[in-house]
């Protein structure tokens, strides 16, 4: 109540102050307006002394309508004024009164609307209570994307796309990444660049699990690193296929490229276009590490025997034992060339063998061993390729290779 009060005394102080300076702005306007008429006036036809009280008298009584002329009768008596003999042409014109600005009316607006908020203690109806909805915090520190997808538009537009924030998360600050960009302005540009590469709809959001960093990256120098490729006599759809299938392809520099390529070419002694067939069928082999690539290579020549030009057909023909496990490999061979007696030039004719699995190989061998059918020698009857070993499902092993039922195999692998 006394708040009310005070607001109240304040607006009358106010409203007296913009009043009486409005009053004395018109008596300062009327003053000048009637020294400016009297100035204009010949000297000859001014009046005489003894009118001068009369003259200023209706001069004053007239001011507050801003005219210069005296009126045409007064209740004392009439009289002519001097401006009323003047020819027309040298008549002064009316002078409209000068209205001052009140200098107060915004302080006084500004005070009506210096009205006090309501207090956070007042008590409002259960109706308004229900009414009042809360929104939930952002998290300050979390350690899951989950928290952020309700209000991060780019997080809910990656997770309809198929993006799976459970794997981005595990990334090394690839999660910090996708919280700075914008959809509309970083991400939707870099969807169609790919889209434009080749890579499908449906493979946007597992490509982009597996590469979230792609998103951050300069358009200007994705599409160079495309050119490159094209220049290098890629097609369109080899691109496509190479990128869908090496994500990190396009984070490596153009001159990074061609440093892996020329690597494979001039390590394995291949051509041209058997090296450009060769990162078609394995593109990681331009987005891995070169380290366990050049020890499979000393594998293969100093542990295993081979010959280079026995390694360049193995490669060509099986680029995944370039990144095979050293140990598994191998053991792979050991298998074959001492327990099987597989020599070097027929596994070098069938280097698929090193993809299978050594368990398979072994119980298949084995079964016809059993059988007395293991014959891996061209040159002999019933012979049997290292292809038909390895690549067969067990159905079509056991009747056309081993010329026995699948009960039997089953029942043979029951013994082992």
């Amino acid at each position: 109540m006394a708040l009310w009060a005070r607001q109240a005394s304040r607006w009358c102080h106010l409203l007296k102050a913009a009043c009486a300076a409005e009053f004395h702005g018109r008596l300062r306007g009327c003053s000048s307006a009637a020294q400016a008429c009297h100035g204009f006036a010949p000297r000859a036809l001014l009046p005489s002394p003894n009118d001068v009280l009369p003259w200023r008298l209706q001069a004053y009584r007239h001011a507050s309508v801003g005219s210069c002329s005296p009126p045409d009768s007064a209740k004392d008596g009439s009289f002519s004024s001097p401006e009323s003999n003047l020819p027309l042409p040298v008549k002064q014109e009316q002078t409209k009164p000068e209205t001052l600005p009140d200098l107060n009316e915004k302080t006084l607006y500004e005070d009506w609307d210096d009205v006090p908020p309501s207090s956070a203690l007042e008590q409002i109806s259960e109706e308004e209570a229900v009414q009042i909805i809360a929104e939930p915090l952002l998290p300050l520190h979390s350690s899951t994307l989950r928290d952020y997808v309700d209000h991060s538009e780019t997080l809910a537009k990656l997770v309809h796309l198929g993006v799976d924030l459970s794997q981005v998360e595990k990334r090394q600050k690839a999660g910090q990444l996708l919280l700075t960009l914008d959809f509309e302005k970083d991400i939707r540009k870099i969807l169609l660049f790919l889209k434009d590469v080749g890579v499908e709809d449906n493979q946007l959001g597992p490509f982009l699990t597996k590469n979230p960093y792609i998103l951050g990256e300069d358009l200007e120098a994705l599409e160079t690193r495309v050119a490159y490729l094209k220049s290098k006599k890629f097609g369109k759809a080899e691109i496509a296929q190479m990128v869908s299938r090496a994500p990190y392809l396009l984070l490596f520099s153009v001159e990074r490229l061609d440093n892996r390529l020329g690597f494979f070419k001039n390590e394995l002694g291949l051509s041209v276009k058997k090296t450009k067939d060769l990162v078609i069928r394995l593109p990681r082999l331009l987005t891995g590490k070169l380290e366990p690539v050049k020890e499979n290579l000393q594998v293969c020549q100093i542990e295993l025997g081979f010959q280079r030009n026995e390694i360049q057909q193995i490669v060509f023909k099986t680029p995944k034992i370039l990144t095979a496990s050293k140990k598994r490999l191998k053991q792979t061979f050991d298998y074959l060339h001492n327990i099987m007696g597989i020599p070097h030039h027929m596994l070098t004719r069938f280097p698929q063998v090193f993809n299978s699995k050594l368990l398979r190989i072994k119980e298949r061998h084995m079964f016809l061993t059993f059988l007395g059918r293991a014959q891996y020698d061209p040159a002999q009857p019933s012979y049997i390729s290292l292809d038909q070993l390895v690549s067969l499902p067990d159905e079509v092993f056991c009747t056309e290779i081993a010329k026995a039922s699948i009960q039997d195999f089953e029942k043979f692998l029951k013994t082992l």
